[in-house]
């Protein structure tokens, strides 16, 4: 996998450049902020672009604004954003435009290395990831919502299980449900919560989250 990587904390860059050429990827280029990621994206064309929300020169919106960017001129680029804390207001701006090939997941993730190249695979395969802790924070601060509050408890178990990208087989293998009551379940989160049903797993896991962002 070719990756470029945009970090500023220097330490977690170079840590982060390491663990993935260990593990046998090509980190063509590394940026210390998003001055010069665009141009080097547009040159090369990477699998995957790695890059914090929080950026240079104001450590605001920077890698987010570059982010969007990205997708704009690639949408079937990978593109996997680091964040040190749960941030949602961002997610929504990031997801938002076109489904697919985008990842959201905190930093402390990265130490985890079988579930952090999962990550990077599945979005380079044009699958969505959504770090679990930020689901949870977005179910907490939906949780008196009219809504939400007409799932039971094992839907809103599912919805929590489907909006960190998990497919029916594996949310029934994680609740120890058939694949039956699964479907059943999904169907009828959708229908509490007025989201039309999509064919496409994805599109179906961003209308939730964006749902409950709204």
């Amino acid at each position: 996998m070719r990756i470029i990587v945009a970090e500023d904390h220097v330490f977690f860059r170079e840590g982060l450049v390491n663990v993935l050429t260990d593990f046998g990827h090509d980190v063509i280029a590394q940026f210390p902020d998003t001055e010069m990621l665009a141009e080097q994206v547009c040159a090369d064309v990477p699998d995957l672009v790695i890059l914090d929300v929080r950026m240079p020169p104001t450590h605001t919106t920077e890698g987010l604004k570059a982010a969007q960017q990205i997708r704009a001129s690639f949408p079937e680029m990978g593109i996997l954003v680091l964040s040190a804390h749960v941030e949602t207001q961002y997610l929504g701006k990031l997801i938002a435009d076109s489904p697919g090939y985008i990842g959201y997941i905190l930093k402390d993730r990265v130490a985890n290395f079988d579930e952090f190249f999962r990550f990077t695979r599945d979005i380079i395969e044009g699958k969505s990831v959504i770090d679990q802790t930020v689901v949870k924070d977005l179910l907490n601060r939906a949780n008196n919502r009219a809504a939400l509050a007409r799932l039971t408890d094992r839907e809103r178990k599912v919805l929590e299980l489907m909006a960190t990208g998990r497919s029916n087989k594996a949310i029934a293998g994680r609740l120890s449900l058939s694949r039956r009551s699964v479907e059943s379940a999904v169907s009828d989160v959708f229908n509490k919560l007025d989201l039309p049903d999509r064919e496409d797993d994805q599109r179906r896991v961003l209308a939730v989250i964006t749902y409950l962002q709204s």
